[in-house]
C-alpha cells in the first residue's frame, strides 16, 4: 500500500501544477476528474462503485438509461451527459465506449471520459452486448445503432449531429477503432432497424490501448494467452482465434483500413502487458500507409490503463486527448 499512496501523491501534485491559467475553482474541478479517473484505472473494483456515483460538473444533467435499440424485447441503453440549459450553439460531442475485455465493464464508469464536460462537450457513454450475452458482431453492431442514435438526436440535447467523436479504451479502444475503420460495412448496421440510413462512422477517433490485430497479439510475452480457447479474443468471436482466422479477420480494426477513416489518435503504454503495445503500432502504420491522419503516443513505462507511467501524468494525457478532439471535432 506504501508504493500506491506515493503514487497518488504523485499524481495529485502533478495535477496540482496543472491548468495554471484557469481560476482556482475551474482548475480545481478540472484536476478532480481527471485524477479520478486514472485513479480508477489502477483499482477497477472502486472504479465500478465510483462510476455510478460519480460527481458531475456544475450544469450537466445526465439522462440515464435511454433506449438506443431493441433486441428480442431486451432494450439497449445508454446515457446522455448535457448541459442544462441548453448551449445557445451546439456543441460537439463525444462517445464514449467502456472497456472490459468485451465481457465486463458498464457504461456507468465514465471516469476517465468526464473531464471532457468541464471542457463544453457534450458525452454519450454506451452500454452494449458483452460476450457473454451475444458473440461477435453483436457488440459492434450495437456501438454502431448507438452512433446512429446520437447523430439522430443530437439537437434534442444541444449537440452538433455534424461534429460527433468516439473514445474507448481497452476493448472499447477496439470497438471505437473498429467504428472508424469499418464504418461503410452496411450489414453490422442492419442489424439494427433503428435509425437506419443515418450514418454511423465517426468525425473522430481516440483509441486507448485496443487491439486492433487477434492474431498478432500473442507475438509479445505478456499476462493472457490470446489464442487460449478461453481468453477475451476468443469468447469474443465465438471460437478460439487462431481455428478461425477467417471471423477473426472480421472482428480485425486493422481488416478495414480504407482512404475515408476518419482521423485516429492513439495512445497506449509501452509495457503493456494485457495488450501489447504493437496493436497499436499494426493500425497506426496501416492508417499511415492508406495516407490517413494517424497519430500514435506511447506512454513511457506504463502498463495496461496507463498503470506506472513515467514522464506523463493524467492531466499530460487528457490534454492531449483535448487537443485532438478540438483540432478534428471543433472546440464547444
Amino acid at each position: 500500500m506504501a508504493s500506491r499512496s506515493t503514487a497518488d501523491l504523485d499524481v495529485l501534485r502533478n495535477a496540482a501544477a496543472a491548468y495554471t491559467g484557469c481560476t482556482p475553482m475551474y482548475r480545481l474541478a478540472l484536476v478532480l476528474l481527471t485524477v479520478a479517473g486514472f485513479l480508477a484505472a489502477a483499482w477497477p473494483a472502486a472504479a465500478q462503485d465510483r462510476g455510478s456515483n460519480q460527481q458531475l460538473p456544475p450544469g450537466i444533467v445526465k439522462h440515464a438509461d435511454v433506449t438506443y435499440a431493441e433486441v428480442d424485447g431486451r432494450e439497449l441503453l445508454l446515457d446522455v451527459y448535457a448541459r442544462e440549459p441548453r448551449p445557445e450553439r451546439p456543441v460537439p460531442v463525444v462517445v464514449w465506449v467502456h472497456g472490459g475485455g468485451w465481457r465486463g465493464g458498464s457504461k456507468d464508469r465514465i471516469n476517465r471520459s468526464l473531464p471532457i464536460l468541464v471542457h463544453g462537450y457534450g458525452l454519450v457513454s454506451v452500454g452494449y452486448r458483452l460476450s457473454g450475452e451475444a458473440i461477435f458482431p453483436a457488440a459492434i453492431a450495437d456501438v454502431k445503432a448507438a452512433f446512429r442514435w446520437v447523430r439522430a438526436n443530437a439537437p434534442r440535447y444541444g449537440f452538433d449531429a455534424g461534429r460527433i467523436g468516439a473514445w474507448g479504451s481497452s476493448a472499447g479502444g477496439h470497438l471505437v477503432a473498429l467504428l472508424g475503420t469499418a464504418h461503410e460495412v452496411e450489414e453490422w448496421d442492419s442489424l439494427h432497424e433503428e435509425n437506419a440510413g443515418v450514418s454511423s462512422r465517426p468525425d473522430a477517433v481516440c483509441n486507448w490501448f485496443g487491439p486492433t490485430d487477434f492474431l498478432r497479439m500473442n507475438d509479445f510475452p505478456g499476462r493472457i494467452d490470446h489464442d487460449a480457447a478461453d481468453s477475451p479474443e476468443s469468447k469474443f468471436i465465438g471460437a478460439p482465434i487462431q481455428d478461425h482466422p477467417g471471423k477473426v479477420q472480421r472482428a480485425n480494426p486493422i481488416s478495414y483500413v480504407t482512404a475515408d477513416d476518419p482521423p485516429m489518435l492513439h495512445m497506449h503504454g509501452e509495457k503493456d502487458q494485457s495488450v501489447p503495445y504493437n496493436q497499436s503500432e499494426l493500425l497506426h502504420a496501416a492508417l499511415q500507409a492508406a495516407g490517413l491522419d494517424s497519430t500514435l503516443y506511447m506512454v513511457r513505462n506504463a502498463d495496461h490503463g496507463f498503470r506506472n507511467m513515467q514522464g506523463d501524468s493524467p492531466e499530460s494525457l487528457m490534454a492531449m486527448v483535448l487537443e485532438f478532439f478540438e483540432r478534428t471535432i471543433g472546440k464547444p
